[in-house]
This record gives C-alpha cells, structure tokens and sequence, in this order.
C-alpha cells in the first residue's frame, strides 16, 4: 500500500511542478490594498467557496497555511471550528499592525513557523506555539558577494498585476539621463508571460524571467517595489531604491495602524534607514533617478549594514526545518513537537 503524502493546494506553477494538485491558481487571488479588494470581492468570495469546498472533500491530515494572511487567517478560523489541524507557515506582521491578530492565530493556529529570529520569542510570549526555522531567502544564498562594479541596473516591479502596471512605467521612465548608459533588467514571472510584460516596457529594457537572484548576482542597483524583494536585494549586497504607492483611501487607513517607521523589510529589521524609500507622492521618476545616482556614489556605506542584517536573519534550511516540524506535528501532535 502507498503510503506517500499527497498535497493539494493553492499557488502556481513552481508548485505544481513540486507535485501539489492545484485547487485554485495564486493568480486568482492576487489583489492588494483596501479598494482592490473592494472591486474583487465577489471574486473572493468564489475564491474562499472553492477553497472550503475542496478542504471538506479532500479532508486533509494537517492544512499548511502560507503568509496571505487576510485570506488564510479566515480559512484557519473556519478549517480550526470543523476540527481541522492548522499549521502557519511565515507569520502575518502583526508586530508592525493588526495585533488584534495575535488573538486570531492563538485561537486557530496549532502550530506558528516563523522565519524571523525576533518573532519567535514575540509569539510565544502571547501564547501561541511557535517555532523559527530559518529564512527561505537564506538558504539559497552562501556567501554574500562584493558589492559588483557590473553595468546592470535590476527593476523589480513586484508579483501582482496592479503592482507592475503601476509601478513599472515610473521606474524603467526613471533610469533614463544619467543612469541610460547601463544595462537595465526587468525581474519579470513567466506566470504572467512575455506579452503581459512587452506592452508595458516598450522596449526600454531587456526582460527576463524568474531568474531574480541571477539578475541581482550580476547588479550594481536596484529599483524594487517594496516586499520580500527588498530583502533578497540586500541579501545579494545590491544598492537599492525602495518604491512603493497605493491607492489614497487605503494609504490613508494604512497610516492609522501601521506601528513601524519603514515600509522596507530591510529597515524594518535594522529598525533604521539603511535603504531609501520613496513612497506615494515621493515615488516618481525624477525622485527614483536622484536617489538612485545618490546611491550609486554612497554604494560601500550600505555593505556593513548588509552584513549585519545577515547576521539578524539566523540559519538558512528554513524549508527543511519547516517541513520537518509539520511532519513531526502530523505524526505526534503539538506536544512532542520540537
């Protein structure tokens, strides 16, 4: 009798090529910010119906929930009251806002994986079981590199649809004048394919696709949008410009929660202004180029505060020990785990 796991989830391409049986693909729940989410939600609804539907045919042992936490934490709720086991996998930042949070995960979570060292005292001191295993971006990479004196300027205009589109124009317009004599890269997803990206770019740069850590291996700079990007830029020693802009209503609501001074990962950690950021009306080409060339001039400075954030983001293996926990819960339960 075969006794191999067999997974069933939401997400894309990378993991339906590891062998999970995709019940919903991740591009039918990319949305951001309050009024987007607003303007899709009846396609959310959809989504959370297919989604609880598949779970009560499927009746998995343990259901591994990853980030997302405005869509997954519902689902813990709802997956924990049918006497589902839940595992979370890459905490929602509820240390920088929405702390009301915390009493969600400590009453629908069985088990919290987190991947930042600090976050693993923070959530056991609340009460909810939690274990750091490490950090995904990490453990692909070995040594940091010297800062590279190459000619490649990396764009990384994020993963969702609104991101790009808002956000790609106003960077790639920003590397024209005194940044035009170097090479410039868009980090682009082949989910998303070759004709979404050319209509946008216009011919102003060279695309490729999901090869982000070879394009930053090779850079002098980078321009990203905010998020797990900004982190794997630092990670590779890259320069950047942090970018980053949503829609007024929801920038406004944002600013009466948020408990952090930074938008970047990278500061967040460092809890100072290690990489620049340009947000809402300060993101604009004139601003990106002028912070950019500004960089470029400063690029050593940064190198030791790279170093130390090394330091701050722990052990690599994060998705070895992560599965190791989750086998060890499925088999012995919470009490032995560990």
């Amino acid at each position: 009798m075969d006794t191999s796991p067999i997974f069933y989830g939401t997400g894309g391409k990378a993991m339906q090529d590891a062998g999970v049986q995709l019940v919903l693909n991740i591009r039918e729940m990319a949305f951001m910010g309050l009024i987007e989410v607003l303007k899709n939600i009846f396609k959310i609804r959809k989504n959370f119906k297919t989604v609880k539907k598949s779970i009560l045919e499927i009746q998995p042992d343990v259901i591994v929930l990853v980030d997302y936490p405005g869509f997954n934490l519902k689902i813990a709720q709802w997956a924990k009251e049918r006497g589902f086991r839940v595992v979370y996998y890459i905490a929602p930042k509820v240390w920088a806002w929405k702390e009301n949070r915390v009493k969600k995960l400590k009453a629908y979570i069985d088990l919290l994986l987190v991947i930042f060292p600090f976050e693993e005292g923070y959530f056991q001191q609340r009460g909810i079981p939690t274990k750091f295993v490490g950090n995904p971006l990490v453990e692909n990479i070995s040594e940091p590199k010297e800062i590279t004196t190459d000619n490649i300027i990396a764009i990384l205009p994020g993963s969702r649809k609104q991101e790009i589109e808002k956000f790609l124009p106003v960077m790639l317009e920003s590397v024209y004048g005194e940044l035009n004599s170097h090479q410039i890269i868009v980090a682009g997803i082949s989910e998303l394919g070759e004709d979404y990206y050319f209509p946008i770019m216009k011919g102003k740069a060279t695309l490729v696709m999901d090869k982000t850590q070879e394009v930053l291996e090779e850079s002098k700079l980078a321009i990203v949008a905010s998020g797990t990007a900004s982190l794997e830029a630092a990670l590779y020693n890259v320069p950047q410009v942090v970018c980053y802009a949503v829609h007024p209503i929801t920038y406004f609501f944002a600013k009466l929660f948020i408990k952090v001074k930074y938008i970047s990962l990278v500061n967040i950690i460092m809890d100072k202004m290690v990489v620049p950021e340009l947000i809402q009306g300060d993101f604009s080409p004139q601003n990106i180029k002028k912070t950019a060339v500004g960089v470029l001039k400063d690029r050593n400075i940064i190198q030791y505060d790279y170093l130390r954030l090394r330091d701050k983001m722990g052990v690599g293996n994060a998705s070895k020990n992560a599965a190791t926990y989750i086998y060890s819960f499925l088999k012995r339960g919470i009490s032995s785990v560990g």
